[in-house]
């Protein structure tokens, strides 16, 4: 699917124990994890003590001093993101990249089970996919040039009225209509050259998830597409800002009927739903990356019942003429967006997280913090390019401090 999203978040603390592919094969290895408790005890009277200073309380009062300095500083000291256990991990590849179900160790059949989930996602994909003919989207988007009403599966038909939600809501900056400019600069890329003017505004006189009309009765789309001169080749929808999200959605609703304790499902790591939490955590620990040395880690990210999304352009883009263009289009300007390194967004639903992602680095930082005022059960961590010779300079908003862990070397 076009569009498609780096990999920003690192899954390096959810070593396996076991590895199951879809052949059901396994290995094992070990993974010890060290618990470490902390105390302090408070010696009231030495040895050297003398009994005066006993009987007057000074030597408590001297040790309570220590104490309290000793408490102080360790409030003071970094946060130490908590650690993951023994998993058992799930793979296959779709969608251009790896899948893992990842799970705490269960009953056999338990897991063997939980692979039905990734079995869903070929099936969506073949569905979603643009790069096939004969996928019910490609079909759909044969189908727009004449207007008439063309019935879509129930699942599509959702996902394309929450498309047009999230259009309005960003003002435009989420647009799954915009087959058009993708074609156009994937075209150009190839060439080794930059579109002209004309032709941006020619592939945009086709884009809008405004043209299209959703028949709610029927489960049917049209659309009324009048755009400059002759169509492009390739019109109508590319969901490769969202289609990795709803994937991740239908497997999670299958993972669910299963009465898990807790799970931990992602795609192409760009993509991430936890559900419940890992080991003694209330929660999963993902790792998110650094943005400009991806060998490194950002921070740490509690996840529980929520799915997160990375979006960004600091690994997708090609230089033409000394400048640097990012993979991210506008779909109301039809150029490259480039507002800041990269942003990752928690959701209810990893749709939501994935069209998100995506529409904020769009709208810029102004615009998301306004989104996210508005909307509280969307949170969103920002990662601006970073002044010369200085270190990154993360901006949060709408997650609990208590959940994020940065690395204290990287930001």
């Amino acid at each position: 699917m076009a569009n498609r999203k780096h990999r920003l978040v690192d899954y390096a603390e959810l070593s396996p124990t076991r590895s199951v592919g879809r052949n059901a094969t396994a290995n094992r290895t070990q993974l010890e994890l060290h618990w470490a408790l902390e105390s302090s005890t408070l010696q009231i009277m030495s040895e050297r003590s003398h009994r005066r200073d006993f009987l007057t309380g000074r030597s408590v009062r001297e040790e309570l001093v220590r104490a309290g300095e000793r408490l102080a500083e360790s409030q003071q000291s970094p946060k130490t993101p908590p650690a993951a256990g023994d998993t058992v991990r799930l793979e296959t590849r779709a969608m251009a990249c790896n899948w893992n179900v990842i799970l705490d160790p269960g009953p056999a059949e338990q897991v063997m089970a939980a692979s039905e989930a990734l079995s869903i996602v070929h099936a969506l994909e073949a569905q979603l996919t643009v790069f096939r003919e004969e996928s019910e989207v490609n079909a759909l988007n044969r189908s727009l040039l004449f207007g008439d009403p063309f019935p879509v599966e129930q699942g599509l038909f959702e996902l394309l009225r929450q498309c047009q939600q999230l259009h309005a809501e960003t003002d435009g900056a989420f647009d799954p209509c915009v087959r058009p400019l993708l074609s156009l600069w994937r075209s150009c890329r190839q060439f080794g050259r930059l579109p002209t003017d004309l032709e941006v505004a020619h592939a945009l006189s086709w884009v809008g998830m405004q043209h299209l009309r959703l028949h709610e009765a029927e489960y049917a789309v049209s659309a009324r597409l009048h755009g400059l001169e002759t169509p492009p080749l390739e019109i109508g929808i590319d969901l490769g800002a969202i289609g990795k999200g709803y994937a991740v959605d239908r497997a999670v609703q299958r993972l669910e009927q299963l009465d898990l304790p807790g799970f931990l499902l992602h795609g192409g790591y760009s993509t991430v739903f936890a559900r419940g939490g890992h080991g003694r955590h209330a929660g999963w620990p993902v790792g998110i990356k650094n943005p400009l040395f991806t060998n490194r880690r950002l921070g740490t990210l509690v996840l529980c019942d929520q799915a997160l999304s990375s979006s960004g352009s600091n690994v997708q883009f090609y230089r033409h003429a000394g400048k640097r263009y990012g993979h991210l289009l506008d779909p109301r300007t039809g150029w490259p967006a480039e507002t800041m390194l990269s942003v990752s967004v928690i959701a209810p639903t990893a749709a939501q997280a994935d069209a998100l992602s995506t529409a904020f680095y769009v709208m810029g930082l102004d615009n998301s913090l306004r989104y996210c005022d508005d909307h509280p059960d969307i949170g969103a961590l920002w990662i601006p390019f970073p002044h010369k010779g200085r270190q990154l300079s993360p901006i949060v908003r709408n997650i609990s401090e208590d959940v994020l862990f940065f690395e204290e070397s990287q930001v």
